[in-house]
């Protein structure tokens, strides 16, 4: 795979770092954005000053808003949308796909509107035959991006294209590990989010360490219960797809969705709070779709049911923490 071309298509943040890291590795990329205006932005300044400031782009790094010439001219997809639109790009993408392309996906959530897992929606619009892998972990785009030591999981089903993809992202500062277990990076990557507004909530109100350590181990209980209830391994969310992303997003500013719960605690509205982050928020489409999901599975999950009611329901910050410390005794392992 030494002369892979890639398109990457979103250029924020995440997008905009793996396509740095790619083009950094010897890749020819194709950086994809829907907004001409910023691609015409980034081409002119070789960098994306809005989200990754003073980061040159490498030669391999081409910023294209011609979506159907930059597949029709890459082997492979990797797409990096908010979960709000990945539906609508893989509509986008199906008729220009080529049949050896596989598509690979950064994208942390679940579809709006059905709680289902983002490779439900790569088998239902591109067919179940199709090649694909998502990449997840504990990751930040600026550290990404400044080269700074980073790992991060691949799975797919193939696992000889797993092991492929891992070699084109690994170099001396980042490193890629590979499973099978899609299901499980998925739904950590989704989750964490939700639990990430949960911390920030708890810290902006001042509650303590003793409270974070408590969040994030509880709320990786709730994770690998609705995991393995979808038939994820409890061993991948020990990993870095699920606890190294939990701890990474829970407890550093650099997370959106803990900034958001920060602004939350601070007494303001959902509107407000968003408004600050000036970025999207996944935790909070997400919030609903897992609780719809573990409704679903019959899967109990009271932190993100919580987090849920802040948002969706109106519930007072410090009341929703309340509410988890009056519930019932019961034995840790339940």
């Amino acid at each position: 795979m030494k002369n892979t071309t890639i398109a990457v298509l979103g250029a924020g943040s995440w997008g905009t770092a793996l396509a740095i890291l790619l083009a950094r590795n010897g890749v020819k990329v194709f950086l994809w954005g829907n907004e001409p205006d910023h691609i015409a932005t980034l081409s002119t300044e070789r960098s994306n000053e809005a989200f990754l400031p003073g980061i040159p782009f490498p030669e391999l790094l081409q910023p294209v808003d011609n979506l159907s010439e930059a597949i029709a001219n890459s082997d492979d997809v990797l797409i990096v949308v908010p979960s709000s639109a990945f539906r609508s790009v893989l509509q986008q993408i199906s008729t220009s796909l080529k049949p050896t392309m596989h598509v690979i996906w950064a994208t942390k959530g679940l579809e709006e509107g059905t709680g289902k897992l983002l490779h439900e929606n790569i088998e239902e619009i591109l067919g179940a035959d199709c090649g694909y892998a998502v990449i997840s972990g504990p990751t930040f785009a600026q550290e990404v991006a400044r080269g700074l030591p980073t790992a991060i999981t691949v799975a797919s089903k193939d696992t000889d294209f797993a092991a492929s993809l891992a070699g084109l992202l690994c170099n001396d500062s980042f490193r890629a590990y590979t499973t099978d277990d899609v299901v499980a990076v998925e739904l950590g990557g989704a989750v964490k989010n939700v639990l990430a507004i949960a911390a920030g909530i708890a810290d902006g109100l001042g509650f303590g360490s003793n409270t974070r350590a408590a969040l994030i181990t509880r709320g990786l209980t709730e994770i690998m219960r609705l995991g393995h209830a979808l038939g994820g391994r409890q061993e991948t969310f020990m990993g870095l797809t699920g606890l190294g992303d939990l701890v990474l997003t829970c407890t550093d500013d650099q997370s959106r969705n803990r900034r958001f719960g920060l602004a939350l605690a601070k007494g303001n509205n959902c509107k407000l709070a968003l408004a600050e982050i000036g970025q999207v928020v996944e935790g909070i489409q997400t919030a609903r779709e897992v609780v719809r999901l573990a409704e679903k599975m019959n899967v109990e999950m009271p932190i993100t049911q919580q987090i849920y009611r802040v948002l969706y329901e109106g519930v007072n910050p410090r009341d929703a923490v309340q509410e988890l410390f009056a519930r019932d005794l019961k034995p840790e392992s339940i």
